[in-house]
């Protein structure tokens, strides 16, 4: 692959004068790419994980064009508040010799950060993902390309567990059945927002599904966020889904592999500033019926991913990359610790949210 030629597919607007690889992420291959004006990011889209990368770029392009509309309209930083995508000829994607998928869009500068340290800095990441649900609530959700199907629907995700527990290729199922147990006790619970989605109980929204800390660019000059990115597995489905997997990455007390579970729960105080942040962010855009159910998506998201976890453990590590035999088993224990210690302290959870009624 020549990478001068896919750069020179590309309209940046001003000469180019620099090329520099970017090693942080682990899906598209990354560069930045400088020019007299301005710097922007080159990527490979990674046809692995996204078979049908120009969906991809149709969802993320009508969703960045649509926040900039709104910024344009508000008075809004148009420039930094919303991704650009530079064209290649009459399309937002350039297709190499090889078959890969490039595309290209303006780099914004701030402050990003890898691990939260304080409940005021969860809470003005929540903020910036309620306004960037709030930016997009007219957004018509159906219209958008379901990147990875079924990626949050926890009910096939049990289906899937199920089968790998029949078919116990590796015979590890022997010595999962306290595990097996916990997911099989809470097999009502996976189909919470599913069936709320199913029967118009929760509205079908743009979700980002990747609602980590290091998604959201910050404003230096602020300390607030400026600019939501990673937006390849935007999709449509529930804001639920977003809450959820936000808390149960980003307040839980340790990392999700930590072994030790007795130094693993949910911290009250992390989820009550990323509830109070998310709510006002998305400024009134949430209906009663997703208020209350914040609490309960955490459960939900916490215990699909640990049964994804497991049903990988089960199934041979075919899909989560790991660094030692059981692994996957360890990280699907140390998930259901957080699903225990959500619903201990349910009633405190249900009491931070129906302020925001």
């Amino acid at each position: 692959m020549e990478l001068t030629s896919v750069i020179a597919a590309f309209s940046f607007g001003s000469p180019v004068v620099g090329v520099k690889e970017c090693t942080f992420g682990h899906i598209n291959g990354t560069y930045f790419v400088d020019t007299e004006k301005d710097r922007f990011v080159l990527q490979r889209i990674n046809k692995n994980v996204f078979k049908k990368p120009w969906e991809i770029m149709a969802n993320v392009v009508g969703v960045t064009d649509h926040i900039r509309k709104k910024l344009a309209a508000s008075g809004g930083d148009v420039e930094n508040g919303a991704l650009r995508f530079v064209r290649s000829g009459d399309r937002y994607y350039h297709v190499d010799d090889a078959g890969d998928y490039w595309r290209a869009y303006r780099f914004i500068a701030g402050d990003c950060y890898q691990f939260c340290d304080s409940a005021d800095l969860f809470c003005r990441v929540g903020r910036a993902f309620g306004h960037f649900q709030n930016q997009l609530a007219d957004y018509d959700a159906a219209s958008l390309f379901e990147v990875i199907p079924d990626f949050h629907n926890t009910v096939k995700r049990y289906e899937a567990f199920e089968a790998a527990v029949a078919a116990d290729v590796c015979g590890r199922a022997g010595d999962c059945e306290k595990e097996i147990a916990f997911v099989r006790a809470r097999r009502e619970v996976c189909a919470f927002i599913v069936n709320g989605l199913a029967d118009g109980r929760f509205p079908l929204r743009v979700t980002h599904n990747d609602t980590k800390l290091n998604n959201v660019i910050m404003d230096p000059a602020t300390g607030e966020g400026l600019c939501v990115i990673d937006l390849d597995t935007v999709m449509p489905g529930s804001l639920l889904y977003d809450f959820g997997d936000a808390i149960r990455y980003g307040a839980s007390s340790a990392a999700e592999d930590e072994t030790d579970l007795g130094k693993v729960f949910i911290k009250p105080e992390l989820f009550a500033a990323f509830a109070r942040g998310y709510v006002e962010g998305t400024e009134g855009a949430m209906t009663r019926d997703e208020v209350l159910a914040l609490p309960e998506s955490a459960r939900v998201l916490t215990l699909e991913t640990g049964i994804r976890f497991l049903t990988d453990h089960l199934a041979g590590d075919t899909y989560f990359r790991i660094h030692h035999p059981g692994h996957n088993l360890e990280r699907a224990r140390n998930q259901f610790k957080i699903v225990e210690s959500i619903e201990e302290q349910r009633p405190a959870l249900d009491d931070i949210v129906k302020k925001y009624l």
